[in-house]
């Protein structure tokens, strides 16, 4: 995916300005035909909206992503295009960490990065890291995500774009696959049953909290975090830490088919458009919803998703907080 400008509508000051292209960087989409969901939204606490899957509509949504299908799903860059940010300041409680669990030690560890690395560099696949392909508004996309620590050993963190069209529906038909390269999936697809996202997203599309949460379906007989480990999770952190970032961009100069990483400081959004924080890196179209790690590897904590990017401040990837919003929208996924 292409990182395109966040255009400033100057005739609104100061206020909420709309987002045109903005740079996802998440595994790509897949298109169907077929709503996935069992159940409506529900909302808990104002704050958070979420919709249920059907396990036969999840196994289903298992078989429609073939090889072919996701080869042809699009990267999500287009589902940010006309978002808003919000200069007002994110809810902050208090700092929390959740340690993670590891399944493969060695597929979780990485070469160890000091700096900034604002070229992306290829990586071996990482358990807990993968493609997301998912249906929303007609056609198929890819995005990226990865597995996380919860109570329920299901539960996978995205870009809210990746899974809610912010305002608006929730995707369908959405899977994850762990270690995904070259088209091979080691651990096989694990299907969304559960779809969370804070309504500040999901309600009014603000860029700041585009972030998402799947409660995945279980494979081959072992949850996901049996099968490929689960990143320990961070809210309510400094700003201006070193981040890890990765995904699988697949707009040029990538493919979408294998892991890339950058390394660097984080630092605010330079037009004050969003609480959104960016860092070093040139990772395109399809690495939206990758996670950033703090420190170097990824085996830290995770603390933010790629978001999007500006045209005009080259080589860098935004990420929103993880403040008590999203934090809450994580608990009742992981719940």
């Amino acid at each position: 995916m292409q990182i395109r400008s966040l255009i400033t509508d100057s005739s609104k000051g100061r206020g909420r300005r709309k987002l045109a292209g903005a740079a996802v960087l998440a595994s790509a989409l897949m298109l169907s035909a077929a709503p996935m969901a069992s159940a409506t939204p529900t909302t808990t606490g104002g704050e958070i909206e979420s919709i249920t899957i059907s396990q036969q509509k999840a196994e289903a949504a298992v078989d429609y992503w073939t090889a072919d299908r996701m080869k042809a799903a699009k990267n999500a860059d287009s589902l940010v295009a006309g978002k808003s940010g919000s200069a007002a300041k994110v809810e902050i409680g208090k700092p929390a960490k959740v340690s993670g669990h590891g399944a493969d030690v060695a597929a979780g560890k990485q070469t160890q990065k000091k700096g900034s690395k604002t070229r992306a560099t290829q990586e071996t696949p990482v358990s807990h890291i993968g493609k997301v392909f998912f249906t929303l508004g007609g056609s198929d996309y890819v995005c990226s995500g990865n597995a996380v620590v919860s109570a329920n050993e299901s539960t996978v963190s995205t870009a809210g774009h990746c899974l809610n069209e912010g305002p608006g529906a929730f995707a369908t038909r959405w899977v994850f696959v762990p270690a995904y390269e070259n088209g091979n999936a080691p651990y096989g697809s694990f299907a969304a049953t559960e779809l969370v996202a804070p309504t500040e997203w999901s309600n009014g599309g603000d860029i700041s909290y585009d972030t998402g949460f799947a409660v995945v379906s279980t494979s081959g007989g072992s949850t996901l975090t049996d099968a490929v480990g689960a990143s320990g999770v961070a809210f309510n952190q400094a700003r201006g830490e070193q981040y890890t970032a990765y995904g699988y961009p697949a707009a040029s100069p990538f493919n979408g088919e294998t892991l890339q990483s950058c390394t660097g400081y984080a630092s605010d959004d330079p037009f004050g458009q969003s609480q959104s924080q960016g860092i070093p890196c040139n990772m395109t179209g399809g690495s939206s919803g990758g996670p950033w790690f703090l420190g170097s590897g990824s085996d830290g904590y995770q603390n933010s998703v790629n978001s999007f990017g500006y045209s005009s401040v080259r080589d860098t990837m935004f990420g929103p907080y993880w403040g008590s919003v999203i934090q809450q929208a994580y608990q009742n996924a992981q719940n």
